[in-house]
Order: structure tokens, then sequence, then C-alpha cells
């Protein structure tokens, strides 16, 4: 016989689960059966919620209608509970209600489950296609559910603190014109203009700088973005920016604001003081000492330049690369001669020739000696001289890489990475917070043989490198930075090109013609021709923020429905094939 499924009628929820009173009353709850208990006179029902659970009671004293309908209780079934709170004969110290339970006088199912998937409280080691399939189910794991509201919580405490700092929240387009900006556009077609396409917005970039020069003199908008690139752990084609635009500010204006907007989040979310202001580096220093701009400051590990250490070192992969312009750099892994075998640091020069290294030299310093993969090259007192450059020790391994600096320190960053992870010498618990400064304004493509702007083509050069735009692109230095966290990119920002003469320059310099420029940024090179306050902005990507305050692996944990490797969101089979009608009323014919 089917079972009949209650109403609501004559009940209101009056608490949470995990938010019922421990000192008596009479509640009303609601939520899923996350665990049910029937040991023949005594039912005991774990009542799930997004605040937790509360334990309901059923025995000998409880009505016989009520415990009947106890009975038919299954996992994940719907239920609405009414009761008195009472003490626990055994506490469970695991649960924030452990103390009490409640005595139930009233049950209604509301909605009874077929046996799920998988179990949906305890799913790590469940397949992420099946999970990922179920997601609705996937996201009543309490894991996600706290995920979900930490990053609800950035959200408020973001709003709250452009607030009271006097930013205006403005909505900009969802479907704009397509501009190029690093990625390729998603193109939404249009109906009505046949053969026009729209785009939808990788960043709400020229329509902020058009409300500056409107003068809304401060701008914040959480904005969705969209951007058509393969995916990986810390990205998803549509993504979530906390969006802002300044006037009448400089960099290290943008740069307090981004510190503070953290520092806010982090206190609220966590609990946890930021010391203002953050560590800087600029760049170029950044890669020399991390071989990366993005570095994950909390652990050593260092790059060291040993090329004056191995001058009259007649090693052909040494001398080749200083003759070459290059140099000879280094890491020391402190302790790590014990972990790395032979075979395990064949395994490392293979990634780092996978990466861009011809080679990788080692030196691992046992209690049995310094065993050198270049052994035969030195000479007496070669070896201390280089240990003695790096401040290494019995114990330590020692990794070399030799070539042009473009090669050696990003090979030498991800190396550091890697050993680091292995060592376990990373600590999880630590927020190092930095800020990247001096950005490179350019950055040369191989592929088609052109100088692009590393950033946008709105950036602001460093005032001093503006006689070099022409003669030296390499060397100019960009008034931008990056907010980076533990190794990962948290914002980019930059000061903006507000002088007309100026960005036509600018798009000049990128290889734009005057018709290109005209048909891609006529619209905002018009606007500069009516005056513009110096401004200036950045966006910090809300996904990856909750990421790593949540502490989570991927932005999966964060983002309420992902898509996978290949953009696709399995639960809903999108994208999906459409109709011949909806492709004949967009004027589209699919190529074969």
């Amino acid at each position: 016989m089917e079972m009949k499924l209650d109403t609501m009628k004559g009940l209101k929820r009056t608490h949470y689960c995990a938010e019922v009173p421990l000192d008596g009353g009479e509640v009303v709850v609601c939520g899923f059966a996350d665990r049910v208990r029937d040991v023949g006179n005594i039912i005991f029902i774990n009542l799930r919620d997004r605040t937790g659970l509360v334990q309901l009671a059923f025995n000998d004293e409880t009505d016989r209608e009520v415990f009947a309908k106890a009975q038919q209780v299954k996992s994940e079934y719907v239920l609405m509970a009414k009761g008195v709170i009472r003490d626990r004969d055994q506490a469970n110290p695991n649960m924030k209600t452990g103390k009490v339970e409640v005595a139930v006088t009233d049950l209604r199912i509301l909605s009874k489950a077929q046996t799920t998937p998988f179990e949906v409280t305890n799913s790590d080691k469940v397949n992420d296609e099946l999970k990922l399939r179920y997601r609705y189910l996937d996201l009543r794991n309490p894991k996600l559910t706290k995920n979900l509201i930490m990053r609800h919580e950035i959200a408020k405490a973001a709003r709250e603190y452009f607030y009271s700092n006097g930013f205006l929240e403005i909505e900009t387009p969802m479907m704009m014109r397509s501009t190029p900006e690093g990625a390729r556009d998603y193109l939404v077609p249009s109906r009505v203009h046949k053969g026009s396409f729209y785009a939808l917005p990788q960043s709400p970039q020229i329509y902020k700088q058009l409300l500056m020069v409107s003068g809304y003199d401060r701008y914040v908008q959480i904005a969705r973005c969209f951007r058509d690139e393969d995916l990986r752990a810390d990205r998803q084609p549509e993504f979530t920016q906390i969006d802002l635009e300044m006037s009448f500010v400089d960099v290290d204006d943008l740069i307090a604001t981004g510190e503070g907007f953290l520092a806010h989040v982090v206190k609220t979310v966590l609990g946890k003081e930021v010391t203002l202001p953050l560590p800087r580096l600029t760049f170029a220093d950044s890669m020399n000492r991390y071989g990366s701009d993005k570095p994950d400051t909390r652990f050593g590990m260092e790059i060291q330049d040993i090329t004056k250490a191995v001058e009259g070192i007649e090693f052909p992969v040494f001398t080749g690369a200083v003759e070459a312009g290059g140099s000879v750099r280094a890491i020391v892994a402190e302790g790590g001669a014990a972990t790395y075998t032979r075979k395990e640091i064949d395994k490392l020069t293979e990634h780092a020739k996978g990466i861009g290294a011809k080679g990788l030299a080692y030196i691992r310093w046992t209690s049995e000696g310094a065993n050198c993969s270049f052994k035969k090259f030195l000479k007496d007192g070669d070896l201390e001289k280089i240990t003695n450059a790096l401040g290494a020790k019995e114990g330590d391994l020692v990794l070399i890489a030799a070539d042009k600096d473009k090669v050696v320190l990003p090979v030498l960053g991800a190396l550091r990475l890697i050993v680091a992870k292995r060592l376990d010498i990373i600590p999880a618990d630590k927020l190092n917070f930095l800020v990247i400064t001096e950005m490179p304004f350019f950055e040369y493509d191989d592929e088609s043989g052109k100088w692009l702007a590393m950033h946008h083509p709105f950036t602001m050069p460093m005032e001093e490198c503006l006689k070099d735009l022409d003669s030296d692109p390499a060397s100019v230095r960009a008034q931008a930075f990056d907010f980076v966290l533990n190794g990962t990119e948290l914002s980019s920002g930059s000061m903006r090109i507000t002088d007309f003469e100026l960005q036509q320059k600018m798009f000049e310099a990128l290889g734009l013609t005057d018709e290109e420029i005209a048909a891609k940024f006529g619209f905002l090179v018009d606007a500069y021709r009516y005056a513009s306050p110096p401004h200036g902005g950045m966006g910090f990507g809300l996904d990856r923020l909750a990421m790593m305050l949540c502490g989570a692996d991927s932005l999966r944990d964060v983002v309420a429905f992902p898509k996978v490797q290949n953009a696709s969101e399995l639960m809903s089979a999108c994208p999906s094939v459409v109709d011949s009608e909806q492709l004949d009323e967009l004027g589209i014919a699919i190529k074969e």
C-alpha cells in the first residue's frame, strides 16, 4: 500500500536543527533523515538541515501512531517534527546539539526518497562523475553545505566592506560586444540582427571604465564572467568576480583598498587577523626568488643564483648556459637527501624536461658523502664552494638548473612546489597574502611573433617606462598588481590609461590598425575625448577566494553546479543540441 504523505498544515518551523535551545522547551524542526536507528522499542533519527543535526527520539512513551510512522522512515526522507527538548542519556560530543534530543510528539513525513545512488553524507570515495550527475544529492553533504555557506558569507562581507567605503553597486550588461581580452568569448547569436553576435562578458572591464568617465567614482559589482578556455582545478568557464573600479586614486590607493577588503573578509569569515599592509614583491623579485609570479611563501626553499660560485667549473651545461646569456641557479631542499632516491631524482629531471629544461643537475648529501651528478667535472674545493654559497649541509638535496632565466626560473619554481609537497613542509593552516607589483606590460607571443598586453590594453605603464614603449617593450613595467594567497592568484588590478593619445599609442604598439581600434574599442576611445578622471580597479575571484578560505581542493567544491573538464554540466546534460527551428530563426547552419 502506498504511503500517504503528510502536509505541514498546523505546524511552522521554530528552529533550525543545530540551533535548538539546549535548555529545554518545545520546538518544530524540519529536514532530511540523515540516519535511522531502530532497535525495537526505541527509534532514533538524526535530522539534518543546512545548519547540522539534531536527534529525534521515539520510545515507549511516544504516541503509538507517531511511533508507527517513525518506523516507516528511511534515509533522506523529508520530515517535520514537533517535540520537547530533553537531555540525552549519552551525549554525542561530535554534534553541536549532542547533549540534547527532541522527544517527538508529532511527526510528519513530507516526502519520501528512493534509495540514493550513494550515501550523501559519506561520499568522499564515490566516483566524481556519479556525484556530479546527482549534484542535487551531493549538495546535501555537510562539507559542501559548509563551503557554500562560507561562500555566501564572503559575498556578504564583500558588500558590507564596499558599501561602508562609499562604493555603488551597479550592474553592467551580460550581452556585450566581442572584444579581445585574452581568452575566447562565448558568443550569443542575435535573432534580430542575423549574422551578428553578442559576447558574454569575460569581465565588466570596459563598462566599469565608462562608469568612471560618467562620474560614478566608486563602483562595485559581484559579476558573472565567462571565458571559453581549457579548465583546471582552479578555473571554470563561468565564474564570479568581485569587481571594483575607483576614480581619483593611484596604485597604492587601489592596493590599500584590496588589502582592507581581504582583511575584512578573513576577520568576518574565519575570525583571523590579517596584518596590514601586506608584504609586497615586484614581479622581477618574485620570479628571481620563487620562480613564479604567484609564489607560495609559506615555506622557504628560495631560488639562489650560483653563477659566480660555479665559475671555473668546466661543466658544459653550466658554461654553455652562461655563455648564452643565461645563469646557473639552485634550490636547497633541507633534509631532502633521505627522501629523494636517485630514482626519484630522475623523475624530477623528467618533469623539469617536460616544462622546458634541458636537464637537471643535483647534489645529494648523505652521511656517506655528497653524491654529485657532475662530479667528474669538479676540481678540489669546487663542491665546497657551491655548498657554501648555498648554505647546504649534510642531509640536504640541491637541485640545479642552467639556461636562460626565462627557462631556469619557472622550472625551479615548479620543482620547489613539488619537493615541498613531497617533504610535507607547507603549513596547511597558514594564510600568506602577498602583493606582486610592477608587472610586465607586454609579453611576447612566439606563435604570432607579436608583443601582447599582459593584462589588457587599457593598463597604464609606469611613468618612467613610457619612453621605452617603442624601443624596448620587454623592459616596460605596468602600474599593475596581483593579490596572491598561498600560491594562488586572487586578483589582478591596475591603473588605467585615461589619456586619449597614449591609448592610441598603446593600441599601435600592440599592432592594431586604426580600423581595428575603431571597430573593437571605438566607443571607449571616443569616451576619453570627453575627459576622464584618473582611475583604476581590480577584480577578486570569488570562487577562488572561497576555495582557499574553505581549504577546498577544487572550485567544484565551492560552486553549486560546476562544469567538468570539457565544459559540460553532467547533471543537466548541458550543452545540448537544439532543434533545427531554433537554428533557422537565428540564421545558423551547423558546419559538418
